[in-house]
């Protein structure tokens, strides 16, 4: 059937026919496809002949035989088409939806007409109309723009539908923002802790992840050496001797033009032809030698030794880093063998001994800041005096009191000599001056002296050498023999008349005034320290053998550790619970190292054992030494940033990122600076 384009132009009066009545059948459709069950072809003429042939059976009103009716119905493509057709002319089984409705010529509006076998299924015929009316094409429409196509009910489903999808898509729409909002904020917040820096080869930017056959010809010659050594061994165990030496050879050839490329951009021209040469050469192998169960065993030798040679290298790295950590690198040798000749050569030691009791009474004012710094270093000694006067709201308050050891005691009175902060008040002490600090009072003291300690330190051939592993070597530390190292637990006996004071480590850099630290209510506790463990890192078992019953007994293994470096020690309390004698029972224990390696931290957690108050993490933030994915954003609002670990800020070993924190308080133009030639 032809559409009637001009036909809303006629119609005086429209009614819309949701199913159409044709000799008695039903025309349906079915999603996806429509399909007719009586499906006859309405051409132009064969629907005027069924509608003729019928009018006589009409028993409507005279006035409506010529009102003209749009029929629609889908044909055998599933499209909606339009039909027109008179009142008159349609058959007995058509009635009006209200039979007592009249309508007149003058009358515009629409009425529904339905067929009668449909009144025993209403339902299905409103859903195929429904399914009907909504795949209208818009070329329809546009047709018949005048045509209400549906009833007041489907009109009102229709409404009720579309408002549901608007408020479906607006839903859909405010979740995929809330979404991306979330997706951004993660990403922001991931940004703000990912490192970037690039290290070696090793880089997630590397050619090898832009495309899998990056160095495809130089990984396939180091293969091919593999499988050679494999062959060879073979070859030589069966008595093969020419393929062994051949094989051999090629292992050779692959080597040499290897050389040391890390990619397939180092490699010669000659590399591919050494390649194919090689696979020739293990072909020939394979066909005299091949037996998977003999080199399942060859590679499982291989395997063993590799692992083997990979631990021994692991060791050997291990050992060089602390090497390099604890040497005592040449510019900061210079710098102490400097200012230690001009003290003497100046004589300023005589002119110190005159005027050592000047300043006698601001050093034991308990109403000011005391501060105890223990270090042979010179240059990290300024720094942490330097950055906590500049960052100090009245440096005319603080009193720094530094021990050192006899042979850099020179060099640090010269440099505090020369520049010494304004207003701030420094004392510089030798250890060995402590005639009180002697093997007889000190546990430590004497075991340090025994002569187990130092074969545990000096014989090569001992167990816990480098052989040992990486465990045992921080504790072969230099340091450890130091009684600088164990000076901190003798603090009431070295400040007699304070009452409280700050110790701090010579690696750690203040960014903040420290004034209110003396300020902080302790709650009756000797330390007042920073609390370093994180979920199960950094408790008791980590420094203590609980196998041992005497630390079993006695100690909590889950109880958290803290940290040396910035403790705010108050020394009433401390001679009051006898802190002292606590720390020599202990260690008297441990003469034979069972209960605790060496180190000064895990005879400090068992001494101040439910007698450390626990500070709040911002006023001392570690890692700096051994961490190199710390949050920066902590690392800025510290009031004290520790550069615990061997990545000191002074060495080459240094991180990059985190050693500006503590360069900016060197003052690189300083003569002995430049002199021993100490830069940035």
């Amino acid at each position: 059937m032809t559409t009637f384009s001009t036909c809303a132009a006629f119609l005086s009066l429209v009614v819309v026919l949701h199913a159409v009545h044709v000799g008695g059948a039903i025309l349906e459709s079915q999603a996806p496809h429509r399909e007719l069950k009586a499906y006859r072809p309405l051409q132009d003429n064969n629907l005027q002949e069924v509608y003729a042939s019928s009018a006589a059976a009409v028993h409507y009103d005279p006035d409506l035989k010529d009102v003209n009716i749009v029929a629609t119905y889908s044909d055998h493509y599933g499209n909606i088409r339009l039909g027109r057709v008179k009142m008159g002319d349609l058959s007995p089984s058509w009635v009006l939806e209200n039979p007592a409705y009249q309508v007149s010529r003058k009358t515009k509006g629409s009425q529904l007409v339905i067929p009668r076998d449909s009144f025993q299924n209403d339902t299905g015929m409103e859903d195929n109309a429904s399914h009907s009316t909504t795949n209208q094409t818009d070329e329809s429409e546009n047709q018949f723009p005048n045509v209400d196509f549906a009833s007041p009910a489907k009109l009102k489903r229709q409404i009720l539908r579309q408002e549901r999808r608007g408020q479906r898509t607006l839903e859909l729409i405010r979740q995929e923002k809330e979404t991306d909002e979330q997706m951004q904020e993660a990403a922001i917040q991931k940004s703000m802790s990912f490192e970037n820096s690039v290290i070696g080869k090793y880089s997630i930017w590397r050619r090898d992840y832009e495309s899998p056959n990056a160095d495809a010809i130089l990984k396939l010659m180091r293969d091919q050496i593999i499988m050679a050594k494999a062959y060879a061994n073979i070859a030589k165990s069966k008595n093969v001797t020419n393929l062994y030496v051949f094989l051999m050879q090629q292992c050779g050839e692959n080597k040499r033009v290897i050389g040391k490329a890390t990619s397939d951009a180092d490699l010669p021209s000659s590399a591919l032809d050494q390649a194919k040469a090689m696979g020739h050469a293990l072909s020939l192998a394979k066909d005299e030698l091949y037996d998977c169960h003999e080199l399942a065993k060859k590679f499982r030798a291989i395997l063993q030794s590799t692992e083997r040679k990979v631990d021994g290298l692991k060791k050997k790295g291990t050992f060089l880093i602390q090497l390099a950590a604890k040497t005592f690198p040449k510019p900061l040798h210079c710098l102490s063998l400097q200012l230690a000749a001009d003290y003497f050569i100046l004589g300023f030691n005589e002119e110190d001994a005159v005027k050592e009791d000047v300043s006698q009474k601001k050093l034991e004012d308990p109403s000011l800041y005391h501060y105890a710094i223990f270090s042979d270093n010179v240059l990290a000694t300024s720094v942490v005096v330097n950055s906590t006067v500049l960052n100090a709201k009245e440096p005319q308050r603080h009193v720094f009191h530094i021990v050192t050891d006899k042979l850099n005691f020179g060099a640090m009175k010269m440099w505090f000599r020369i520049n010494a902060p304004a207003d701030a008040t420094i004392q510089v002490e030798n250890i060995n001056d402590f005639k009180w600090l002697n093997s007889s009072y000190c546990s430590v003291l004497r075991q340090l002296e025994s002569a187990r300690l130092k074969e545990y330190y000096f014989k090569a051939n001992h167990p816990s050498s480098i052989s040992a592993g990486a465990d045992n070597l921080k504790y072969r530390n230099p340091k450890y023999l130091s009684m600088l190292n164990h000076l901190r637990f003798y603090l009431p006996e070295v400040y007699p008349k304070l009452e409280k004071i700050l110790f701090l480590d010579d690696d750690i850099v203040v960014q903040k005034d420290l004034a209110p630290l003396w300020e902080i209510d302790m709650q009756g506790k000797v330390n007042g320290a920073v609390e370093t463990c994180k979920e199960s890192f950094h408790r008791f078992d980590k420094y203590l053998n609980f196998s041992n019953p005497k630390i079993s007994e006695n100690f909590d293994a889950g109880a958290c550790g803290w940290a040396f470096g910035m403790n705010m020690f108050d020394l009433k309390e401390w001679r009051k619970r006898n802190i002292t004698g606590i720390y020599h029972y202990w260690q008297d224990l441990n003469e034979d190292r069972t209960l605790w390696k060496l180190g000064s931290l895990p005879p400090g957690l068992i001494t101040f054992y439910n007698l450390t108050y626990a500070m709040d993490r911002s006023w001392h933030v570690l890692g700096l030494g051994y961490d190199p994915a710390l949050n920066q954003t902590a690392i800025e609002n510290a009031a004290v940033v520790h550069y615990n670990g061997n990545y000191k800020p002074w060495l080459g070993l240094a991180f990059a990122k985190y050693k500006p924190y503590w360069s900016k308080y060197v003052e690189y133009d300083n003569p002995y600076l430049r002199r021993c030639d100490i830069n940035e």
